[in-house]
């Protein structure tokens, strides 16, 4: 295992979520602001180790794996925290709507890796290579989860109300992507 730059920075995305959950929970002034800045590091990092390892030539096997790994894990809490907490959404139809959209946003994620390593077993990996649909889906969830985190208004629009719309049209841009990965994949799936 080689500890470059770029794999110290996805290992360290994975140590700032027992820090996330800790600041979320915590009851002291600016703990969200915290949290929200702890989520963007992670997402900023994120860019930045696969940035610095093409750039430098340091692509690596536990690079690879670690670092969607990573990204997973961060989301995931993160919506977790948001769905678990009472204080975020008042209806019950916002909160079933909220919860809806974390399972989309997780059950996505889920199925696509398992996807993926089963194609990388038939030697199709590039079957079900990251497309737009994912990419502008992942700039949706990393902005919607932030102004979420955030709650506080910005410009007089309220954070999360903005993040909470963003994270469904998110959601939707999930289940696509979801179909397009199962799509590209369908023939091998349904081989005999």
């Amino acid at each position: 295992m080689n500890w470059n730059i770029p794999n110290i920075l996805t290992a360290g995305r994975i140590v700032l979520i027992p820090v996330l959950v800790l600041v979320y929970y915590l009851n002291f002034p600016s703990n969200h602001l915290i949290a929200t800045v702890i989520f963007i590091v992670a997402g900023i990092t994120d860019w930045l180790d696969g940035y610095l390892a093409r750039r430098w030539n340091q692509q690596s096997s536990f690079g690879a794996f670690l670092d969607p790994v990573a990204d997973k894990l961060m989301v995931a809490t993160a919506l977790l925290l948001l769905a678990t907490d009472p204080m975020v959404l008042s209806s019950v139809f916002s909160r079933i709507l909220f919860a809806l959209a974390t399972m989309v946003i997780i059950g996505r994620e889920i199925v696509v890796s398992a996807l993926r390593e089963w194609m990388a077993e038939l030697g199709l990996r590039a079957t079900v290579a990251v497309n737009i649909v994912g990419k502008l889906k992942t700039v949706l969830q990393f902005t919607s989860i932030s102004l979420l985190l955030f709650r506080e208004p910005l410009f007089g629009i309220s954070a999360f109300k903005a993040g909470e719309l963003m994270l469904y049209v998110a959601a939707a841009l999930t289940l696509w992507s979801m179909i397009v990965y199962l799509r590209a994949a369908w023939a091998t799936l349904t081989k005999e």
